[in-house]
């Protein structure tokens, strides 16, 4: 009885073992939290209400060779009346 217990035991930690070494292989080519990590997104500041925005989503104005980003339209035209 002792013979079974022990080799079920033993079947465990080799099991346990294989699974961890699987797990530390998918952990390092997906990233450290066991999925592939999101790429980092720009953000930019709107300089009228102050709304931190994704540079792909904004609404951009270029005055005088610089780029403002705006949350959105009303904040663009408040931008250029106040310019």
């Amino acid at each position: 009885m002792i013979r079974v217990i022990l080799i079920g035991v033993l079947m465990f930690l080799i099991a346990r073992a294989f699974w961890r070494v699987v797990d530390g292989i998918m952990e390092g080519i997906t990233g450290a939290s066991g999925r592939p990590q999101p790429r980092p997104v720009k953000l930019v500041r709107d300089p009228v209400c102050g709304t931190h925005v994704p540079v792909n989503a904004s609404v951009a104005l270029t005055v005088d060779g610089t780029t403002h980003y705006f949350c959105s339209e009303a904040c663009r035209d408040r931008f250029r009346r106040a310019s």
